[in-house]
């Protein structure tokens, strides 16, 4: 099963397995059991590969024996090699640098290096290390290569400039003229210079050497440990230390077709093995997701040249004018072909990977799937940042949600759901807003970051720990009756997420046995009998360097025999130590002599990870045989590896020596033993790499909508009835045109609570023609139901008091238009290619929002153009609305059946007319232009003559429209067409404020139990008394719900009022009051020692009696044996200070 291939110079053997083709049903054999990998072997993709750099070496397989000699280098490049080259030319023909210039100077193009032979350090004789870095060179020939030498990782030629340029990085020598292009960086610096190159989307190959000693006059074994793509970092070594690495958002590779079924958008992503595929789309949708996903690579197929404008240069006219516009301004490669699978060829080799790795379809069916946003809905409503614009991703989630969560809610928003997997959202967050049990805290981790540590086997303790709080969190959940449910409607959306079709008792059961697997393995709290070891006589930092960075990874009962050598080890080092060292350091400290007086003690060298002793002036003049003297005689210098003289002060012996080297071996083998069971249990999880997949994104897509339940109950919005299309017992969907109802709407960005919002409800059956004043609020009306048709389709809440959202096959809203110089096109000639793009798109079931149509051209032409497009929309029969200033389109014979007109009204107060924001009936043509333009500061005079020449030309319009208008009060209508009428109303809303709480003193730890029975005791002849006086007749008696560590508060006690306790650490009782006891818990956590507080709580109808049962539990706790840490609190209030209640 393994094949044999040959590549300049490079033999090369690589089992022909499948690495996690994604989430393959049989995983890869583990590497070999030791704690580095051996010289004859490189990895890459995942995958251990043998090579060899020398002359005349035999390659075996089987039985049977293959020699070949390996080709002669040359200076010879074939047509592939020189399409390398050229790529590399462009790369270096943006380099700014004069130092990066002077280096590249001195390239030679005739190798993939672009070294120059006749240069200082340009040998390329087969054997030298020059050579050994263009056979790693040859086999990616698109990536930057650093090679590890010694202390440093360096790179030479092309590679050098790059480093230069882009990484910060000094080329080595300076800039002398001589030598060929080298530059590198220390190992301690190795991530900070891939994230540089990965930032400027380079990829990096890391070849490593093989540490230890080498044969003298041989060169160190190297191979590939890994590769740094952009999103896709470098892992390797992980698995031996401690820390984590951020591990960015992954970037797909994207490819983009066109069909008659319009464009078509292919994303690969190396690292999870898997491509999906979405087809069918408009040009805007496609930039719209090209503009929120940072790709590796872009892929532009041919097919994008054949428009349907019949033109051979892409972009001339009409269609692919603005993703042309969006491309060409990117690093794109054409490609023919199949759209999908010589993209994946591509992939392959993009990333080095052999053709025999699978990539999973991960295509969830579209079905009847809203619309993808466009690229102007998606930032006229700041779902991608754009400036002047409020975001609505930001008022969706509290502030301290952050990373994944919010990248899916904004995934969701641009690619809205079916009307199946909305109403499991809706009914996950409804559900989320009812629950009274505590949640577990959701511990998110990225799934490409899973799949890319077990694949590669550098799962750490600390991530397969994380792992495992992933799936015990899961079966949290399942155990929970209140949390059950919510788990089994969130099984669908992340099937859509994932593209993995897990049903509910295979996701339980592959969960409990995964985590059984890692828990049977992995030290989950540190074995307490894994101590590192401590001697009196040696230094404690020895021991903790050498065993902390295995110690406490891997459960005893797997280490146990490795565990007793270390410790015997150990043992018998230190009774070496003190043996031979502990005299000589008694005789020192004896020493009285005034001058000279001799220095010594047993030292820690942590560059030799050595115990030696460490003196001067010790050595007597005269021996005596004194005590002490016979030890001196025993010390010799110690050396180090290379078996040179560590210095003149250090000393040891033949015993200490013996003593350390079995120390060593000893302590070697235990962390090899460790290194090799976290890849065997690697190994073991990715069998069920799916499940955890799955998991992870669950709990993503759980706090993400937690956190969403959380800020829409702050911010009090509702859930809105999401209507699903009609349909006939035929399948056909019934002609009549749906109906959107928003009572109470507020612009999104505006928070109720604040106050002072003016609040519309909007009835809609039809398509409204809006007209008002500038400055009226039109173009905030058109965000506003935007966006709350966009949350209702996704199964969000809506800043509304109520609503009914019929489920739109589409949402389009287009705004101001600007100008393209860059694709020669005027801003007119934009909003036409927009506008051109929606009504291709648009049906009876969709909503289409326009914002002051046709602004960018003459009045007369523009007026009609506007015209002929409402008719188009009314006679489609969308729901919708049409802004304009236009006012001859009410003069136009158009034909219109279901258009009504809406308008935004105006109130005359003390003598000027201004907006009130309001949705009413009828026609506007006050356009408050000369008012807007005073307010913003523009002189007077300017104005002044503004009116005159209004007066003087437009006078004669202005008396022949007054014969029809009608005035009133509150705004001047012209009324027409009026199929339905609207509602206005107008609320203030006032929010609360918070307060605080206690604590407890007792020799044991206290128990939740004992605390809620206080509570209860407390508090149970007061609500007696309030019933008696039929103060509060619904509380009948306290119910306490408890918030474990690592646990957070249900989204119910948002807005409720709360009595909490926290039970802190010291064994003290905090107790408070809030409306709010998410912030308030994660203010307390926040605290130093706070983070794993238990609460307990519990809900009161008002802030008024919560603060009296706070009171009361204040200064009555201490009466029942607890100690509080805030007492003082309860001496502000007399409520509650005698023993009436009690």
């Amino acid at each position: 099963m393994y094949k044999l291939a040959t590549t300049r110079n490079v033999v090369v053997y690589f089992p022909r397995f499948r690495s996690l083709s994604l989430f393959l049903q049989s995983p890869p054999p583990p590497p070999p059991p030791s704690s580095f990998i051996p010289s004859r072997f490189f990895r890459t993709n995942g995958r251990v590969q043998k090579i060899s750099c020398f002359k005349d070496r035999n390659a075996s397989r089987g039985s049977s024996k293959v020699t070949k000699k390996l080709r002669v280098s040359n200076n010879f490049l074939d047509d592939k090699d020189l399409s390398h080259i050229l790529w590399w030319k462009e790369k270096l023909e943006m380099c700014k640098k004069p130092s990066t210039a002077n280096l590249i100077e001195r390239l030679d193009y005739s190798n993939l290096l672009g070294m120059d032979t006749n240069l200082k350090n340009g040998n390329l004789k087969e054997g030298t290390l020059n050579w050994t870095i263009l056979q790693f060179k040859s086999q990616f020939p698109r990536q930057v290569l650093l090679c590890r030498v010694g202390d440093f990782y360096e790179a030479v030629g092309i590679d050098a400039c790059i480093l230069v340029e882009y990484a910060g990085l000094n080329p080595f020598g300076g800039l002398r003229s001589d030598s060929i292009p080298r530059a590198g960086c220390p190992v301690v610096n190795l991530r900070q210079t891939l994230d540089d190159l990965t930032h400027h989307g380079f990829s990096v190959c890391i070849v490593e050497e093989v540490q230890g000693p080498a044969q003298a006059r041989s060169m160190k074994h190297r191979f590939i440990s890994g590769h740094a793509h952009p999103g896709n970092p470098y892992v390797y070594g992980l698995i031996g230390v401690d820390h984590d690495i951020e591990f960015p958002e992954p970037m797909p590779v994207v490819g983009i077709s066109h069909s008659a079924r319009g464009y078509c958008i292919n994303m690969v992503l190396e690292t999870m093995k898997s491509y999906s595929s979405d087809d069918c789309l408009t040009e805007e949708a496609v930039v719209a997701k090209l503009r929120t996903c940072r790709y590796h690579h872009l892929f532009l197929h041919t097919s994008l040249r054949r428009n349907s404008c019949g033109t051979s240069n892409w972009g001339e006219f009409g269609e692919g004018g603005l993703l042309w516009a969006e491309c060409k301004s990117r690093h794109f490669e054409w490609f023919d072909g199949n759209p999908v699978s010589d993209l994946l060829l591509k992939v392959k080799e993009l990333y080095g990977l052999d053709h025999e790795v699978m990539f999973r379809n991960a295509t969830v069916s579209s079905g009847n799937r809203a619309q993808p946003l466009t690229l102007g809905t998606s930032t006229q409503i700041g779902v991608i940042p754009t400036d002047g614009i409020p975001s609505l991703l930001k008022v969706l989630l509290p502030p301290h949600c952050r990373g994944l969560p919010v990248l899916y809610v904004r995934d969701l928003l641009l690619n809205p759901p079916s009307y199946e997997i909305a109403s499991k959202i809706q009914a996950t967050c409804k559900l989320m807003s009812s629950v009274t049990c505590s949640f577990p805290e959701f511990t998110c981790v990225s799934s490409a970051k899973i799949a890319k540590l077990l694949e590669w086997k550098e799962a750490n303790h600390i991530e397969l720990c994380r792992i495992k709080n992933v799936l015990d969190e899961i079966l949290h959940m399942y155990k929970n009756s209140e949390l059950n449910e919510i788990l089994k409607h969130l099984i669908g959306p992340t099937w859509v997420a994932t593209g993995l079709e897990i049903d509910f008792n295979t996701l339980v059961a592959g969960c409990e046995v995964a985590s059984g697997k890692i828990g049977e393995i992995i030290s989950l709290d540190g074995e307490k009998d894994q101590k590192v070891n401590s001697f009196s006589g040696i230094p404690d930092e020895f021991f903790e360097d050498m065993e902390s960075v295995w110690k406490g990874r891997i459960k005893t009962t797997h280490v146990n025999d490795v565990l007793t050598s270390v410790d015997e080890a150990a043992e018998a080092l230190h009774l070496a130590v003190t043996e031979d060292f502990t005299p000589i350091v008694s005789r020192i400290k004896a020493s009285m002599s005034p001058l000279k007086a001799p220095k010594g003690e047993i030292s820690y060298s942590r560059e030799q990870e050595a115990v030696w002793f460490k003196g001067k002036q010790f050595m007597p003049d005269v021996w005596t045989g004194s005590p002490g003297e016979e030890h001196i005689k025993q010390l010799k210098h110690a050396l180090d590896s290379k078996g040179r003289k560590v210095g003149m002060e250090w000393f040891t012996t033949v015993k200490v020596d013996t003593a350390l080297s079995r120390y060593h071996e000893a302590n070697a083998k235990a962390k090899s033993r460790v290194l090799e069971l976290l890849r065997e249990l690697a190994t073991e999880l990715q069998f069920h790499i799916n499940i955890i997949v799955f998991s992870s994104t669950l709990l993503v897509i759980t706090k993400a909508l937690y956190a969403h339940v959380s800020e829409g109950r702050r911010r009090k919005w509702v859930f809105p009835t999401i209507v699903e299309s009609q349909k006939l017992e035929d399948g056909k969907s019934f002609d009549k045109n749906c109906e959107m109802k928003i009572v109470g709407l507020l612009p999104y960005w505006l928070n109720i609570a604040e106050g002072g919002a003016v609040h519309n409800t909007v009835e809609m059956q039809s398509l409204f023609l809006l007209t008002g004043p500038n400055g009226g609020g039109k173009s905030s009306l058109l965000r506003s139901i935007c966006a709350a048709a966009l949350l209702g389709i996704c199964g969000l809440m809506v800043p509304a008091e109520s609503a009914l959202i019929p489920y739109f096959d589409a949402i389009m809203l287009h705004m101001k238009a600007y100008d393209s110089p860059a694709d020669h096109k005027s801003s007119f000639q934009v909003e036409m290619s927009e506008l051109r793009s929606i009504i291709a798109g648009t049906t009876k079931k969709s909503l289409v929002l326009v914002d002051e149509i046709c602004r960018g051209t003459e009045t007369a032409k523009g007026t009609c153009i506007a015209g002929s497009i409402i008719e188009t929309l009314d006679r489609i029969g969308c729901l919708g609305i049409v802004s304009t200033h236009l006012h001859g389109i009410f003069t136009l014979p158009l034909n219109l059946k279901n258009t009504v007109h809406k308008a935004m009204g105006t109130a005359c107060i003390d003598g000027q007319t201004k907006p009130t924001w309001k949705l009413t009936d009828g026609i506007c043509k006050e356009s408050l232009a000369f008012e807007t333009a005073k307010r913003e500061g523009v002189p007077e005079i300017i104005i002044k003559r503004a009116e005159d020449l209004y007066l003087s030309v437009y006078v004669e319009k202005l008396l022949s429209t007054e014969k029809f208008a009608k005035h009133e009060e509150f705004s001047t209508y012209i009324n027409g067409n009026n199929l339905n009428g609207t509602h206005v109303d107008s609320k203030e809303i006032v929010s609360g404020t918070s307060n605080e709480g206690i604590s407890l003193a007792n020799p044991m730890e206290v128990s939740h139990k004992e605390v809620e029975s206080a509570i209860t005791v407390i508090c149970q002849d007061f609500i007696t008394e309030l019933q008696r006086k039929k103060i509060t007749p619904d509380l009948t008696k306290i119910k306490c719900f408890l918030i474990g560590t690592r646990e957070w508060p249900p989204p119910m006690t948002i807005g409720s009022s709360t009595v909490y306790v926290m039970l802190r650490p010291d064994r003290k009782l905090y107790v408070g009051q809030t409306d709010n006891l998410e912030d308030r818990i994660r203010a307390h956590r926040s605290k130093d020692g706070m983070q794993d507080a238990p609460f307990l709580y519990f809900l009161v109808p008002g802030k008024s009696l919560a603060c009296q049962i706070e009171t009361l539990l204040i200064n009555q706790l201490p009466n029942q044996g607890f100690v509080l840490s805030n007492i003082a609190d309860g001496k502000h209030r007399n409520f509650g200070t005698s023993n009436l209640y009690v």
